[in-house]
């Protein structure tokens, strides 16, 4: 709300000749002469009005995305937007301000159809109907039969849209504009009495009569004169932001952070390496968040260890299917070969043998995927198989780029974006780790290629990566909703401990064969609801 609110006309049009105030006016004696002047600024002289002030996409982008980051925050329950006494009779939607799409140029459209295409596959299941209207840089998302609180929750996880505000939707005037805010500030004053309140409008339709900042005031004058609800422009309880299209007007209060971000898919696609821990889910999230579809690949230590790991990664990788198109998950047990490797003599070079291991195996899954770079979650120090010349050496091994969203993070730092995420709780549950399993008591800070190709040449690492893809299992966690991708195609209730240590009855990665891992298989899926 732009100046004192009580020296503001009520609704209509300013008149010529009227007094001015803080808000400006018009000087002379007909509207058709009169002269503008501009708002005084407290402490200062008069300033121009800055409504058609252009303004960098950078610095708007800036802006908008100066939100806490309340992504942790409870779902909201249904009605919670909704049920305040007054605002049931009123449309509701949810405005989705776009995130760095707003700085495409002329790639701009396709970056929006991607982004637009993940938000219906996020609305699959929701119930009802639900419309999607575009306007620059914002979407807008209505249904009928759907509560706005469950569109609210879908459209926070796609990547893509900076901030998610639901919004009253009610025709561009300033009569229908001016009502619906009273109604919205009188039923925020039922629960929280004597809040104080700022109007700020943007005018997206050039053609409505008042300016921006006329059109702040003149609405903050109508809420102060029927509410009496004090007016506070620097630090208000209740920030009403009143957006002006064409045909229809929204007013929002609320602002919550969405994931930002490119529109998954937009980068290309890779295959996250993904073990039970903080790290590799975090990565392969903000790989998701850099436009990436991700896949995922886990090894296992089977048949020498239980399938627990199994079922982390799969509920990891559900959680993470919450934000993108659903990705598969590859597990492959590394068991036998991890043995082949101590056998060979690799000592104290066992963790980064296995190391490069996993990451030819992927890189040659990444082939039959047609993924163009891995994605892991090392962290530079945070072990000693993670110094800067052990992950070069791995990378020695790599044909695909290896991409390390997290490599100067600190461990507070992950986890606490885990617990944004929402993997935290499933990666602090217990598990058995292939990278434990004949892990010597030293472990080398500097490997060098050299060494470790005399011992991968005495195993036949070709050969090797070949019966590990054979052998390895093809999983489909469920999507937004619940539901998987594809039925378990051989009527079984779940996957056992020996399939999903990869024996000979599992389906290759190639197969069309899928099985999925019911939710209450484990205590760690039921924790990724």
């Amino acid at each position: 709300m732009s100046g004192r609110a009580h020296e503001s006309e009520d609704l209509p049009l300013p008149r010529a000749g009227r007094p001015r105030g803080d808000i400006g006016g018009f000087e002379g004696e007909s509207r058709t002469t009169a002269r503008y002047v501009p708002p005084r600024r407290r402490g200062g002289p008069r300033t121009a009005d800055r409504s058609f002030a252009p303004v960098s996409a950078t610095t708007r982008l800036a802006k908008e995305s100066s939100v806490k980051d309340t992504t942790a925050a409870p779902p909201f329950r249904p009605g919670e937007i909704t049920g305040a006494p007054g605002l049931a009779r009123h449309r509701w939607c949810v405005l989705l301000k776009h995130g760095e799409v707003f700085l495409k140029g002329r790639n701009k459209a396709a970056f929006q159809d991607r982004l637009h295409d993940n938000l219906r596959l996020a609305l699959r299941g929701v119930g009802g109907s639900t419309w999607i209207k575009y306007e620059p840089n914002v979407t807008v998302l209505g249904g009928q039969g759907v509560p706005v609180e469950e569109l609210v929750e879908r459209a926070r996880r796609v990547v893509g849209f900076s901030l998610v505000q639901p919004a009253l939707r009610v025709p561009s005037t300033v009569d229908d504009i001016g009502a619906a805010a009273v109604d919205a500030l009188g039923a925020l004053r039922e629960t929280r009495p004597g809040l104080s309140f700022a109007v700020h409008a943007r005018r997206r339709d050039k053609t409505f009569p008042l300016t921006s900042s006329r059109l702040s005031a003149a609405v903050g004058s109508h809420v102060q004169r029927e509410l009496g609800l004090p007016v506070d422009l620097s630090t208000p309880d209740v920030d009403l932001t009143v957006e002006v299209a064409r045909k229809d007007s929204y007013l929002s209060w609320l602002r919550l952070p969405g994931q930002g971000g490119l529109p998954v898919g937009s980068s290309g696609r890779a295959l996250a390496l993904l073990s039970g821990g903080y790290d590799s889910p975090v990565a392969a999230h903000r790989a998701i968040r850099r436009g990436l579809h991700c896949d995922f690949v886990h090894f296992t230590g089977a048949p020498y260890t239980d399938p627990s790991s199994t079922y982390k990664a799969y509920a990891l990788a559900r959680e993470l299917n919450r934000y993108q198109p659903a990705g598969q998950l590859h597990v492959v047990a590394l068991g036998t070969a991890q043995k082949q490797l101590a056998l060979a003599g690799a000592e104290k070079l066992q963790v980064v043998a296995q190391r490069r291991l996993m990451v030819r195996t992927a890189c040659a899954l990444a082939g039959r995927l047609g993924a163009e770079a891995l994605v892991s979650g090392d962290n530079l120090g945070q072990v000693a198989s993670q110094t800067l010349t052990n992950l070069g050496t791995v990378d020695e091994a790599a044909e695909l780029p290896v991409l390390r969203p997290l490599l100067g993070w600190e461990k507070q730092e992950i986890i606490d974006e885990a617990r944004s995420v929402g993997t935290a709780e499933i990666s602090v549950l217990p598990d058995e780790d292939c990278c434990t399993l004949l892990a010597p008591r030293r472990v080398t800070t500097g490997a060098r290629p050299a060494e470790l190709a005399r011992v991968e040449r005495r195993i036949g690492m070709d050969d090797l990566i070949d019966e590990l893809l054979d052998g390895a299992q093809c999983l489909t966690p469920g999507r937004v909703d619940g539901t998987s991708e594809t039925d378990d195609t051989d009527g079984t209730a779940g996957v056992s401990g020996t399939a999903a240590g990869a024996s000979d009855s599992a389906p290759s990665a190639g197969s069309s064969r899928q099985r999925t891992i019911p939710p209450a298989a484990t205590g760690a899926t039921a924790a990724a609801r």
